[in-house]
């Protein structure tokens, strides 16, 4: 624990390193904060800009912006200027982490572990207060402790006294949980490896509680694919393989052994794939929204509607196909990938791909098993939720996909002392 808060770097530097570290920290709580950081962020990067502090501009660092640059032609052509313009500013972060890596000297590589293990741990340290927070009130109304497994304790129920929607927060924790396998696989130390044995078992705890069906089905490509592909050779890859496959089948197997989590994993993902209504189901399924979309981008396939459009096109549209539940709640797409094809056409979703694709390439070229994961998570997540028209979602994806490739094109450029907390293969 003492090496995340204590660097030996110059002064520049380390102001650097603890804006990321509280940036971080503050990621899973109100995006006050964490816009906050950001603001400090951009004036240290300006006066490191002012003064001797060289840019080091990589080409790489700036794929991201290509889908605010996206955003901003969508503008020209919007109906809807107003929200255009929001969604710019909204989405300003996939400009300015680059921006802002571009100026700091820092090796982000040097770093990276221990900026991400600070990530995993406020994240843990986060779970372990909404169990208590629930069986507080568990307690309190004198119900059950098996109570905790129903729908009044999973999901967005789970996450709400933190007001953080449980689909992010999922996101968060299972990139965390690819951190602290990766610390538990490559720790020599015993007492070491119990404590990232129980960070992770915390983890996963709290991924099975928030029950985002996106997340835990990338959580498991994760450990059944990437950790044998990055971390592991020869007959380790082959015994954990086995492994994972076995822990899988028994997870999955024991979520359908229980009443509400079958509920939230099974039946209500087999009632969104659905086109056809659910009998005395006031919600909408997600297959059937996205059936009456298809529609409306069949006639602007190319550019789509503009930016900012979304909401005010889908509600007409929602009304239109008696989608009523929807309409009141001014549901959006629900898919990045939809999205995109609605606002931007195939131009939208081109860019998109090609930004995923970019960034899964170099991660496979560095052998980046953190980026490669967190590519997995975006990639996934991306079917079920608007990643991009959301601040958490933005900022996670914004500064992450940054934070690595700024990782992989800095090792070695900063001379400042420090040792590299990189568990040995």
């Amino acid at each position: 624990m003492k090496e995340i808060f204590s660097v030996r770097l110059t002064l520049a530097n380390k102001i650097s390193y603890y804006h990321l570290l509280v940036f971080l920290i503050a990621l899973p709580f109100d995006r006050f904060y964490s816009e906050l950081v950001l603001i400090s962020f951009l004036i240290h990067a300006a006066i490191q800009l002012a003064g001797p502090a060289r840019i080091r501009i990589h080409a790489a660092l700036f794929i991201p912006t290509l889908l605010y640059v996206l955003t901003v032609m969508g503008t020209v052509y919007s109906s809807d200027k107003s929200q255009a313009f929001k969604d710019c500013e909204k989405q300003l972060g996939l400009l300015l982490f680059p921006l802002i890596f571009c100026v700091i000297p820092l090796d982000f590589e040097k770093y990276k572990i221990r900026l991400l293990k600070a990530f995993g741990l406020t994240c843990a340290l986060l779970i372990l207060y909404l169990f208590y927070d629930a069986l507080q009130v568990i307690q309190f109304n004198k119900l059950p402790f098996s109570t905790i497994l129903t729908h009044a304790f999973t999901n967005h129920n789970f996450s709400s006294p933190v007001e953080l929607h449980a689909t992010y927060f999922s996101m968060y924790i299972s990139l965390s949980l690819a951190v602290f396998l990766y610390l538990l696989i490559f720790s020599k130390k015993r007492n070491e490896r119990i404590f990232y044995i129980i960070v992770c078992l915390i983890l996963f705890s709290g991924l099975l509680q928030l029950a985002s069906r996106s997340v835990f089905l990338a959580t498991l490509l994760i450990f059944n694919l990437s950790i044998p592909f990055f971390l592991l050779k020869g007959k380790k890859r082959k015994k954990f393989t086995f492994f994972s496959v076995c822990f899988s089948l028994i997870v999955i197997g024991l979520l359908t052994a229980s009443g509400s989590l079958r509920s939230r994993y099974l039946t209500t993902l087999k009632q969104d794939l659905t086109i056809a209504g659910v009998p005395q189901n006031l919600s909408e399924s997600r297959m059937r929204r996205w059936h009456y979309m298809g529609e409306l981008i069949l006639q602007r396939p190319v550019l789509g509607y503009g930016s900012g459009t979304e909401v005010n096109l889908l509600k007409d549209n929602y009304f239109e196909h008696g989608l009523y539940n929807s309409f009141l709640h001014e549901l959006n797409a629900d898919n990045e990938y939809i999205s995109l094809l609605l606002k931007n056409g195939i131009l939208g979703l081109f860019v998109y791909v090609t930004v995923l694709f970019l960034g899964f390439r170099y991660a496979v070229r560095s052998k980046d098993f953190f980026f490669f994961s967190f590519l997995l998570i975006i990639s996934v997540v991306s079917i079920s939720e608007n990643i991009l028209d959301v601040n958490k979602g933005i900022f996670f994806f914004s500064f992450f996909f940054s934070f690595f490739m700024k990782a992989i094109t800095s090792h070695g450029e900063s001379t400042d002392p420090g040792a590299q907390i990189r568990p040995a293969s």
